[in-house]
């Protein structure tokens, strides 16, 4: 199989991966985004483990939105705080 970028493939031996989509591709491995949320490597050595799928079949795995996580509240000290002492100036005559 040719493989180009944009192309919807699935991989013959890893079934369990799903479709996907090729990101990148260069003399060396093609980038590809599967269903399951992984982005994979393949050599090209093993383009012949890649199938073309139908392009309407890919479904590009959903983001995550991050989510805020929650603070504990700040620990109060029950030391009471030590007043600051306070160096009056003495008139240098």
């Amino acid at each position: 199989m040719i493989v180009k970028r944009g192309c919807v493939v699935t991989h013959s031996v890893a079934q369990e991966w799903g479709i996907g989509k090729v990101t990148e591709v260069n003399e060396i491995r093609a980038t590809i985004q599967f269903n399951d949320g992984m982005i994979r490597k393949i050599s090209s050595s093993h383009f012949t483990s890649l199938q073309p799928a139908d392009p309407a079949s890919y479904l590009p795995p959903v983001e995550k939105v991050p989510v805020a996580k929650a603070r504990a509240p700040r620990a109060v000290s029950t030391k009471p705080k030590k007043a600051k002492k306070l160096v009056e100036a003495v008139p240098v005559v």
